[in-house]
């Protein structure tokens, strides 16, 4: 796969305006610093699927709680589930978790992404990431920032994820620079804040750009059109209901979700099964946790990547809850590994002040 770079695209540029532009972030080593390797790679995984604004706090927090890889490691399965609740795709935590005990045992870090790709969690772009950032390996992470710069600056008009190979093939011709071979931790992370802070899917700051003259997508003014993307099929929609069921003293009844699948290991209130179709009486009467007087306080919505799911709540009081599960104080709940559609849930139940 060939690709033309314009040679006015002078990496030594990119790396001179990151040196006056650079974000600070609390995962990102000052400059003559020495970058954590641990730090990276929670960053790098926390930043799967999640924003930067979001991940931030959450990041920071996190290091309170977990400041060594070997905290982590050592941390109960239950206490990082409950820090990691609310960060969203959830199978992120359970290789996280499985990631920090290998990388203990083994003692450090593999430092080339071959070795990076074989521990949990760790797919190619991570690997690369890793390897550049914390062990100055010199290859281009390529994310969706990355993408956008590289699509631009060779007018790659394939639609991604066709476009990949092309993109690819950019990034490591201008990987091949001396001066991004030089300094590849920083040339990494200066292609992340130009997509991020120039370089942006829908008004680009061209005229900013350490780019801007070699750019072949501003040259043919197609540079807020790229990259194109392939047309993505409709989300399905999935239906369910979840129970709240809360005692004279205030404690809800919960359960724990199977350890492997979707949300696996974290806890939730006792529901059906989300399908495709409403839940029937029947299936409702069994899913619930006990006789109750139950009432619907509400529906809430929640979308995963691959499907949206609406989830009716409802809500009932006891004297004392007998069912399968365990209780907790509704106060306590913020300490619970809830994912997110479970908050929703227990936010909407709370409202409704059953």
């Amino acid at each position: 796969m060939s690709v033309t770079l314009s040679p006015e695209i002078d990496p030594a540029a990119l790396l001179a305006w990151y040196d006056r532009h650079r974000r600070i972030l609390p995962w990102r080593a000052l400059p003559g610093e020495v970058p954590d390797p641990y730090r990276v790679w929670l960053s790098e995984i926390m930043l799967q699927q999640t924003t930067v604004a979001a991940a931030r706090s959450y990041y920071e927090r996190w290091l309170l709680r977990f400041p060594t890889l070997q905290s982590l490691a050592d941390a109960p399965e239950g206490d990082i589930l409950a820090a990691w609740a609310g960060l969203g795709y959830y199978a992120r935590a359970r290789n996280l978790i499985s990631c920090a005990r290998q990388v203990a045992a083994l003692g450090a870090f593999p430092t080339t992404p071959e070795g990076l790709q074989k521990l949990p969690g760790i797919g190619p772009y991570t690997a690369s990431a890793i390897a550049a950032i914390a062990f100055a390996v010199p290859v281009v992470p390529i994310d969706g920032n990355v993408d956008r710069v590289m699509a631009r600056l060779c007018a790659i008009e394939t639609p991604l994820p066709a476009a990949k190979p092309e993109i690819r093939a950019a990034a490591e011709a201008i990987g091949a620079h001396p001066a991004a071979r030089a300094r590849p931790s920083d040339f990494a992370q200066a292609l992340f804040d130009l997509g991020a802070t120039i370089c942006t899917p829908s008004k680009p700051v061209c005229g900013l750009c350490p780019f801007h003259d070699g750019c072949a997508a501003r040259r043919a003014q197609l540079q807020t059109t790229l990259p194109r993307k392939a047309k993505k099929p409709e989300r399905p929609h999935r239906l369910g209901v979840h129970f709240w069921l809360v005692d004279a003293n205030d404690n809800v009844l919960l359960r724990l979700r199977p350890p492997t699948g979707l949300l696996g290991g974290m806890t939730e209130l006792p529901g059906t099964a989300w399908s495709e179709t409403s839940p029937t009486d029947e299936q409702i009467a069994t899913a619930a946790p006990m006789l109750a007087d139950w009432q619907s306080v509400g529906e809430i919505r929640h979308v995963f990547t691959h499907f949206s799911l609406a989830i009716t709540v409802l809500a009932a009081r006891v004297p004392k809850i007998q069912a399968e599960g365990f209780t907790r104080p509704v106060m306590e709940l913020s300490g619970e590994a809830l994912p997110s559609v479970m908050r929703k849930c227990v936010a909407q139940a709370i409202k409704a002040k059953v």
